[in-house]
C-alpha cells in the first residue's frame, strides 16, 4: 500500500485520503469536541493520515488524557482502556469493547508492509496495518487500524463507528509505552485509519524512554495493543464525510439548495412545509388562473410540491423571484421573523375572497390583552389585539418559561407615576401589563438571541444558556377568562437555529415531521436524522461542555468558550391538535393544474435530455422554399437565423439522422410540402465572396448520406445544412420530373444547358414592401428586355399604363443594387445560377432610371432626400440597409411611464435629430420641439446622458457614437429614453436645472427634484417653480419655504429670496424645506445653531443637516422634545441618539450633554453645532440592501 505523509500532499500523487487527530497526554489541552468535522492537532510536528486515500475535510476528534501515566501499565488493559478512550463529544452509546495485542518479533527484519491476525470487535473482523519503517515517511513508523474483510466479501452499504487507540508498549516492561487515539466511521470506500507520523524511529530504538532505562524497542521486538470501541450510530451520519449522501434515500426528504445566503429563507420554508395544514392551505390558494412566476402563491405551491416529490435538492430561485428579488437581496441575510410575517401576510392576501381566507388565522394566530388596571377601583382599560408570535427575552431568563413569566409581568403604576382613571377617578395606583387570551394551534415563539447594545452602539448576539422543554403548559399565561375546555399543552416541533455571531453566521433547523418518529437536521440541501441531545442540549446555547461536564476554556483567555449555534425560533404545536396540523398530505390534495404542469415539465425536460444525448446522430437542415421566399421581405433568399414559429419568411428546419440518404432527405421534405418525391430537388446554397448565400447547383446524386452532402458544402459556416427546394409539374411519361436544366441521363450522365436559375422579387412602392414572387430559367443569350413579359404574366398584369415602365436591378448584395440594361444580354449582365433580380412597376415622371437609359445613378443625397418613403427599390435597399428596430421608453425620473407606455419604430440609420423627433412626436401626440432624448446604459438599462440636438445629428450617430470605443461601450443601440418637455428645448436652453432635495416630515422624508428655473431669476423664481413641480401647497396656504445649501452634510449659507439663480453653486446640494413656525418670526441668525449627523466621530457626518432654534434657560430635557419634533424621528430611533457640542474650529472631541444642560449656554461660540451621533440608517439603503420586501 503506497502513500504519502501530509506534509508532502502537494509534491506527489495522493492515495492518502484522511487525518486524524492525536492525543498527546497532556491534561490542559482540551480540543474542540463539537463537531467531528473540526480539525484539532495539538502538535505541529505530528499528523496522521489514512493509507489508502486522499486528506479528507472530516478529521476525527481526540480526547487528551487525564490520568496518572506513571503508574500506568500497559499490560492493565483495562486500566488502559479508561486512559485511552475516553468520553466522546457525540455521547453515542457502547455497543463492544475489545483490547488485542499484537508481539512484533524482529522489527528490523519486517517487511515494508505488515499485517496484524484477525480479531473481532462489535461481530466485524479487524486487524492491525503496520509500516515499520514508515508510510513514505522513512524517519517514522506507521501504524493503523483497518477492517479484516476480504477483498471480496465486503457489504457495500456496511459502515462501523469505532472509538481506538494503538498503544506500543515494551513487552517486558509495559510501564513503556505510546499511544494514539482517534475515531474514524469505517466504510467500504474508507476501509482503514490511523496514524502515518505514529512515532519516529530514532525515539525508539536509539534513546532511552523519557524515564526508563531502556528504549521503547527491546530485543527487537515489542507489542501493538489495539482498543477497539464500536459505538452505535443512532442516526447513521455519526462522523459521516457525506461523500455522496443521499438525503432522500437516508431519511425520505430533502433539502434546498442555499443560492447565496438564502439559509435562513431554506430553514423557515422547511418548517412551514412539515407544518403539514398549512402546506394545504397553501395548496388551496387559487393559482390555475394565474401559473405566472410572478406570483408568489404559485411559486410557493411549486416549491412544496417538488418537496414531495423530488429526489433531490430542491432551488427556491422562483421564489425569490417572485418576491422581486434581485441577485443582491439573495446575498443578504434577513430577519427571520419578518420575513415570516411578510410572507404570511402574502399568503393571507392570497386567500382573500375564498372559503379558506380564515384558515391562517385560525393556525397562527392568538389573542393577547394589553391592560391597565385599577388596584383600589373598579376601572380598567384595555385592549384586544391579534399576534402571529411570540418574541421572547432571552438575556435574563434561563428558560422559555422564565421568559413567558417575564413577558406578562405586572409593571404597577404608583407615586409619581399614577394612571388618569377619568375624571370619575382621577390618578390611582394601577397595574400595567399584557396577559394571553388565546394561543394559536401553531406557535411561532422568537427568542431574542440579538439585542442593541447601547455601549458599543452594535446589535451583539446573546450567547447565554437558555433552556426550552420538549413540551410546556401555556395556561399559566393565559388570562382568567381564557376558555379551557381542552388543555393548552404545547409539543416542541421545530427549532430553528443559528449559528455565528452578529456579523455573520448560518441557519439551519431541526424539524419533527410527525407526531412520533425521529427528529431531523434540515441543513440546507442535506437531510440527517437528529438525536434529541443534537435538538434540545446543544441549541440551548452557553459554554461548550466536555464529555466529563467540564467548561471548555477559550484558549488563553479568561473565561469558557462559547457555543457559537443556539435556537432562535421555536415552533411549538398544541397537542391536542396534532392529528390536525400533523394531518397527512396526499397527492390528491395538491393542485391538479400543478401536477399536470410538472408532468408536461418532465416530459419535456426528458424530451431535452433525449435529444442531447442523441444530437451528435442528428443534423439539422434549413430548406427554402418557394412558400418562405414569397413571405420573405429583406435581401437574399431568406434570414437563416429567423424562426419558422415566429417567422413565415423563415427557412423550414427538419431533423434527420446524419446517416440518412440524400433521397430520405428528399423524401421527408415532400412530405412535409404535400409534393411527390419525384417532383422536388434540392439544391446546395453555397456562401458567395461578397456574402451572400445562393443556391448553386442540385444534389443530382441521393445515394450519400446527408452528413456526407454536408461535409461537402463548399465553406459552411453553420452547423446545419442549408438547401433550396425546387419542385415542378412537368412529368414525362412515366411519371418522373423533367427539369429545365441538370437533366439526368440513364447512363447517369448530368446534362447541363444554357438556362439560368433567376429568382424574382417585385418592390410595392404603393405597400413599400419588397416580397418575393417565384424563380425561372432564362437562356443566357436572352436579353434582359425579354424577362418583361415573362414577369407580366407571373403577376398577371395585361399591360403596363403608357406613363408606366418595368424597372429591373439585379440584387448583388444588401449595398449593391445595379440597374439592368434592357437590351444587354443575360450572359452581358453576368447573370448566373441564383441571381437575384428585383422589378417595379415605375412611372415615367418618377423615373430617373428608364429600361436601357444610360442616365446617371441618383445620387444618394437625392435618395436620401425622403427617409421615410422611397420612390424606387434601390431607395428601399437603402432603408433595407440601415433600417433600425428601436425600442422608446419614457424617461423613469422625467416622465410618467404609465402616461406614455414604451414601444417600437423601425427607422431609418439616416434620419436627422429632427425628423427623429417629428416621427417620435407624431406617435406620442406631443409637439416635437418638447423632446429630449437620453441614450440608455447597456448594463442596468437606466438613462445616461441626454442627447444633444444638432442638424448634422444622425439617430445612427445617437445609437452608436462616432469613435464608439471603450467610453461609449456600455451603451444600448437599440433603445431610447425620451422626456416630454413643459417647453420646446430652444426655451429650456434658457433655463437652468437646479437638482434640490425637498424635506418633509422633519429630516426623515427626502425627495429628489430636478427644477428648471430661468437663468435670469432669484431664489423666489426657483421656490415658485418647486411648488408647481412638487405639487405642493402655495406659501400662503402652508407656510414659507426658505432655501440652503450644504456641504458634506454640513451647513453651509441659507440662500437669500432675491439671491441669483445663476450664482447657485453647483457642488452644493440644495435643500429646500418648510420653515417650522417657532422659526418664522425670529429675524436674529445668533439665535440659529446649525446641527449636523454623525456616527462616533464627528469627521464621519451623514443625513441632512438643518438650522435648529436656541432658547434661552432651556433645559436640554425641553430641548429633546423640540428637536424629536423638529427632526421626524420618534420612538427608538430618537432615543439612541446621543447629543454632543462640537466646535468647528478647535477640533477637540465632542462634548456630549445631560437633560440638565443649557444649550445656550454650552453653545456659546458662533462656530458650534449641536452633533446628533448616531449610525448612519441609509447606508444600506445606499448599498442596495433595504426593508425586506415580498412583491409577487
Amino acid at each position: 500500500m503506497d502513500s504519502v505523509d501530509m506534509d508532502t500532499m502537494g509534491d506527489t500523487a495522493r492515495p492518502l485520503h484522511a487525518l486524524a487527530n492525536l492525543s498527546l497526554q497532556d491534561d490542559n489541552q482540551t480540543p474542540e469536541a463539537a463537531s467531528p468535522n473540526s480539525m484539532m492537532v495539538d502538535a505541529p510536528e505530528e499528523h496522521v493520515v489514512e493509507p489508502n486515500g486522499t486528506e479528507p475535510d472530516d478529521v476525527a476528534i481526540i480526547h487528551p488524557d487525564s490520568m496518572d501515566v506513571d503508574t500506568l501499565l500497559a499490560s492493565d488493559y483495562e486500566a488502559m482502556k479508561e486512559h485511552v478512550l475516553q468520553p466522546l463529544a457525540e455521547e453515542p452509546r457502547i455497543l463492544d469493547d475489545q483490547v488485542h495485542t499484537w508481539t512484533v518479533e524482529g522489527w528490523r527484519a519486517l517487511k515494508q508492509k505488515e499485517h496484524g491476525p484477525i480479531f473481532h470487535a462489535g461481530g466485524y473482523p479487524w486487524r492491525i496495518l503496520l509500516f515499520p519503517f514508515g508510510n513514505n515517511v522513512p524517519d517514522h513508523c506507521s501504524i493503523y487500524l483497518e477492517h479484516g474483510f476480504e477483498a471480496n466479501n465486503i457489504p457495500d452499504d456496511w459502515s462501523c463507528c469505532v472509538q481506538f487507540a494503538l498503544v506500543l508498549w515494551n513487552k517486558n516492561h509495559p510501564s513503556i509505552f505510546f499511544q494514539q487515539t482517534a475515531h474514524h466511521r469505517f466504510t467500504k470506500e474508507e476501509s482503514d485509519w490511523g496514524f502515518t507520523r505514529f512515532l519516529e524511529s530514532r525515539k525508539m530504538f536509539n534513546t532511552v524512554w523519557e524515564n526508563a532505562d531502556r528504549p521503547l524497542v527491546d530485543n527487537d521486538c515489542i507489542n501493538i495493543s489495539a482498543y477497539v470501541r464500536v459505538v452505535e450510530d443512532e442516526t447513521g451520519v455519526l462522523w459521516h464525510n457525506f461523500n455522496n449522501y443521499d438525503s432522500k434515500k437516508e431519511t425520505g426528504y430533502v433539502g434546498l439548495k442555499n443560492q447565496g445566503a438564502t439559509c435562513y429563507l431554506n430553514s423557515l420554508l422547511q418548517s412551514l412545509y412539515f407544518t403539514n395544514a398549512f402546506r394545504k392551505a397553501i395548496y388551496r390558494i387559487p393559482t390555475q388562473q394565474d401559473e405566472s412566476m410572478n406570483n408568489s402563491a404559485y411559486t410557493l405551491q411549486r416549491l412544496f410540491y417538488q418537496l414531495q416529490t423530488s429526489n433531490t435538492a430542491v432551488g427556491t430561485s422562483e421564489l425569490t423571484k417572485s418576491f422581486g428579488w434581485e441577485t443582491r437581496h439573495i446575498f443578504e441575510q434577513q430577519d427571520v421573523q419578518e420575513l415570516s410575517r411578510k410572507l404570511m401576510e402574502r399568503m393571507e392576501e392570497k386567500m382573500k375572497g375564498t372559503e379558506f381566507e380564515k384558515v391562517l388565522p385560525q393556525m397562527f394566530s392568538g389573542k393577547i390583552k394589553t391592560y391597565i388596571s385599577c388596584i383600589n377601583v373598579p376601572y380598567e382599560s384595555s385592549r384586544v389585539e391579534d399576534f402571529w408570535d411570540v418574541q421572547l427575552n432571552v438575556s435574563g431568563n434561563e428558560n422559555l418559561l422564565d421568559s413567558f413569566q417575564d413577558y406578562i409581568q405586572v409593571e404597577k403604576l404608583d407615586g409619581e407615576n399614577q394612571y388618569f382613571a377619568g375624571d370619575q377617578y382621577k390618578l390611582q395606583d394601577a397595574n400595567k401589563g399584557v396577559i394571553f387570551m388565546s394561543f394559536p394551534d401553531v406557535l411561532h415563539l422568537q427568542l431574542k438571541r440579538f439585542e442593541y447594545d447601547i455601549q458599543r452602539d452594535v446589535m451583539m448576539k446573546i450567547n447565554d444558556r437558555y433552556e426550552f422543554p420538549e413540551e410546556f403548559d401555556a395556561s399559566p399565561y393565559l388570562d382568567k377568562e381564557a376558555d379551557r375546555s381542552e388543555p393548552w399543552d404545547y409539543q416542541l416541533h421545530g427549532v430553528l437555529v443559528h449559528s455565528g455571531d452578529q456579523n455573520a453566521g448560518h441557519y439551519y433547523a431541526f424539524l419533527k415531521p410527525n407526531k412520533e418518529g425521529w427528529w431531523y437536521k434540515y441543513d440546507d440541501d442535506k437531510v440527517t436524522k437528529a438525536t434529541k441531545r443534537e435538538v434540545l442540549e446543544e441549541n440551548f446555547g452557553g459554554p461548550i461542555k466536555l464529555p466529563n461536564g467540564q467548561l471548555r476554556p477559550l484558549g488563553n483567555k479568561k473565561g469558557p468558550l462559547m457555543r457559537p449555534n443556539s435556537a432562535y425560533m421555536l415552533v411549538y404545536i398544541r397537542k391536542s391538535r396534532l392529528d390536525k396540523i400533523l394531518c397527512p398530505v396526499t397527492a390528491d390534495d395538491t393542485p391538479e393544474h400543478l401536477r399536470r404542469r410538472f408532468e408536461e415539465e418532465y416530459a419535456a425536460r426528458e424530451a431535452r435530455r433525449k435529444e442531447r444525448e442523441e444530437q451528435h446522430l442528428y443534423l439539422g437542415v434549413k430548406a427554402i422554399t418557394e412558400e418562405t421566399f414569397r413571405h420573405h421581405g429583406g435581401t437574399d433568399l431568406t434570414d437563416f437565423d429567423a424562426t419558422p414559429d415566429q417567422n413565415p419568411a423563415a427557412p423550414r428546419f427538419y431533423r434527420v439522422l446524419r446517416s440518412a440518404t440524400m433521397q430520405d432527405l428528399v423524401n421527408k421534405i415532400a412530405a412535409d410540402l404535400g409534393q411527390d418525391p419525384r417532383l422536388v430537388r434540392l439544391w446546395n446554397m453555397v456562401n458567395r465572396q461578397n456574402k451572400t448565400t445562393r443556391p448553386d447547383q442540385p444534389v443530382m446524386d441521393l445515394r450519400p448520406s446527408v452528413e456526407e452532402t454536408y461535409n461537402k458544402a463548399a465553406a459552411h459556416r453553420e452547423q446545419a445544412l442549408r438547401v433550396w427546394v425546387e419542385t415542378t409539374e412537368e412529368v414525362d411519361a412515366e411519371g418522373n420530373a423533367v427539369w429545365p436544366t441538370y437533366s439526368g441521363l440513364p447512363n447517369g450522365v448530368v446534362v447541363k444547358n444554357d438556362l439560368i436559375l433567376l429568382f424574382l422579387k417585385w418592390f410595392d412602392a404603393e405597400a413599400q414592401a419588397l416580397r418575393g414572387i417565384g424563380h425561372l430559367y432564362m437562356s443566357k443569350e436572352k436579353k434582359v428586355e425579354e424577362l418583361i413579359p415573362i414577369i407580366m404574366k407571373k403577376m398577371g398584369w395585361e399591360k403596363l399604363a403608357s406613363d408606366e415602365k418595368l424597372q429591373l436591378w439585379e440584387e448583388i448584395k444588401p449595398n449593391m443594387i445595379e440597374t439592368l440594361k434592357g437590351k444587354q444580354s443575360l450572359k452581358a449582365a453576368e447573370l448566373q445560377d441564383g441571381d437575384i433580380i428585383c422589378f417595379q412597376r415605375l412611372h415615367e415622371r418618377k423615373s430617373r432610371l428608364g429600361l436601357g437609359d444610360k442616365n446617371e445613378r441618383q445620387s444618394s443625397e437625392e435618395a436620401a432626400k425622403s427617409l421615410d418613403r422611397a420612390e424606387d427599390a434601390r431607395e428601399y435597399y437603402d432603408f433595407l440597409l440601415n433600417k433600425r428596430t428601436v425600442m422608446f421608453l419614457a424617461h423613469p425620473q422625467k416622465c410618467d411611464p404609465k402616461a406614455y407606455p414604451h414601444f417600437e419604430m423601425v427607422l431609418n440609420a439616416r434620419m436627422s435629430y429632427d425628423r427623429l423627433s417629428e416621427k417620435v412626436g407624431e406617435k406620442l401626440g406631443v409637439e416635437p420641439t418638447h423632446l429630449r432624448f437620453y441614450t440608455v446604459n447597456a448594463s442596468s438599462n437606466n438613462p445616461r446622458t441626454a442627447v444633444k440636438r444638432s442638424q448634422n445629428q444622425t439617430l445612427g450617430n445617437i445609437l452608436v457614437p462616432a469613435g464608439y470605443g471603450q467610453l461609449s461601450v456600455n451603451q444600448r443601440h437599440d433603445a431610447l429614453f425620451f422626456e416630454v418637455l413643459d417647453m420646446s428645448l430652444a426655451e429650456l436652453d434658457t433655463k437652468k436645472s437646479i437638482r434640490l432635495t425637498l424635506l418633509s416630515e422633519g429630516i426623515t422624508k427626502e425627495e429628489q427634484l430636478d427644477v428648471l428655473v430661468p437663468k435670469n431669476g432669484q431664489v423666489e423664481d426657483l421656490i415658485n417653480c418647486l411648488i408647481k413641480k412638487a405639487k405642493i401647497p402655495s406659501e400662503e396656504e402652508a407656510g414659507r419655504i426658505r432655501i440652503y445649501e450644504i456641504s458634506n452634510h454640513r451647513f453651509f449659507r441659507e440662500l437669500d429670496r432675491s439671491y441669483p439663480v445663476i450664482s447657485v453653486n453647483d457642488y452644493t446640494t440644495v435643500i429646500a424645506e418648510r420653515i417650522p413656525s417657532e422659526d418664522a418670526e425670529v429675524q436674529d441668525p445668533n439665535q440659529f445653531i446649525s446641527v449636523f449627523q454623525f456616527h462616533g466621530e464627528p469627521s464621519r457626518a451623514h443625513g441632512i443637516p438643518f438650522r435648529f432654534l436656541l432658547k434661552e434657560g432651556e433645559r436640554f430635557a425641553d430641548t429633546k422634545k423640540r428637536l424629536e419634533k423638529r427632526t421626524g424621528l420618534k420612538g427608538k430611533s430618537f432615543e439612541k441618539i446621543k447629543f454632543a457640542v462640537v466646535r468647528r474650529a478647535s477640533f477637540s472631541r465632542p462634548q456630549y450633554l445631560t437633560d440638565d444642560d443649557i444649550l445656550w449656554d454650552v453653545a456659546a461660540n458662533s462656530d458650534d453645532c449641536l452633533g446628533l451621533d448616531h449610525p448612519d440608517r441609509t447606508r444600506s439603503l445606499r448599498n442596495g440592501a433595504g426593508d425586506l420586501f415580498l412583491r409577487g
